[in-house]
């Protein structure tokens, strides 16, 4: 009996100070109080305000359907302007000369299309000004509508995949027939729809013709580093680990980087 009530007068001072801890906290949540001074100096923050009602007419419905598919073109945005734009050709081109120096992980993949996203914001800039200075601007001042603002920005990127496809015009005939219209004459009459998977394909072709091209000089020595190590009888020694360091000795005599980005620069003007 008497270790059990020195056990109970523990327990009742060990649990004294919660409770009154807990009251204490109690009884400051009751009379605590925020205040908000209604004149402290903000940061600008822009108003958003948004009202979903029934809609009232057919242009108001038609302005809904509008509204859903211009955000739906903004999700979509980057990679129809990779597509529409000289990224295509030098991501491709890049990962060739990558495969035709047997390199697996130097340098990566970012690394690579980081550069084919600045290179073409190198060829495309005259473009992308034209687009600013004749479409988002005058649109921003108010002196076009967003159609016009449309067709305005239109224009350069069309203009510039048309130049690509102009001495080979058999992808345009293509993608005309596929959509049974008729031979087109001048570029007003191709539509952008068929004209934007003409120029993919084209993009896709000459890339591929670029990269037969990377991969001739480096198949050779492959095929001298195989004969030479099956002469000699090591059948089992990878001819591939043998043959890269001479790959990246002779990409780098010529030059490999600056060739490469200067030829491709070139094949867009």
């Amino acid at each position: 009996m008497k270790k059990i009530a020195i056990y109970i007068a523990c327990m009742c001072l060990l649990c004294s100070p919660t409770v009154g801890f807990a009251q204490n906290r109690a009884d400051t949540a009751q009379t605590g109080r925020t205040e908000i001074d209604a004149n402290r100096q903000a940061g600008r923050i822009p108003f958003i305000n948004l009202n979903i009602r029934e809609s009232q007419s057919n242009q108001e419905v038609a302005f809904s359907i509008q509204l859903l598919l211009l955000i739906t073109l903004i999700t979509l945005a980057p990679s129809i302007l990779l597509l529409m734009t000289s990224f295509l050709r030098l991501s491709i081109v890049l990962d060739f000369i990558k495969r035709a120096l047997s390199l697996q992980q130097v340098p990566p993949t970012q690394v690579l299309n980081g550069i084919a996203l600045f290179l073409t914001l190198f060829i495309m800039w005259p473009t992308f000004t034209e687009i600013y200075s004749k479409s988002f601007k005058p649109m921003a001042d108010g002196e076009i509508n967003i159609e016009t603002a449309y067709t305005e920005a239109e224009k350069p990127l069309r203009l510039f995949m048309y130049k690509q496809m102009a001495h080979d015009p058999s992808y345009i005939r293509l993608c005309m027939s596929l959509g049974r219209m008729d031979k087109p004459n001048t570029l007003a009459d191709v539509p952008t729809h068929v004209l934007i998977p003409a120029f993919i394909l084209h993009e896709l072709t000459i890339a591929f013709q670029i990269g037969i091209f990377l991969y001739l000089p480096f198949i050779i020595i492959d095929m001298v580093v195989a004969s030479i190590l099956m002469s000699m009888g090591m059948i089992m020694l990878p001819p591939v680990q043998i043959s890269m360091p001479f790959k990246l000795i002779l990409f780098v005599l010529v030059d490999g980087w600056n060739l490469l980005v200067g030829q491709l620069f070139q094949s867009f003007l």
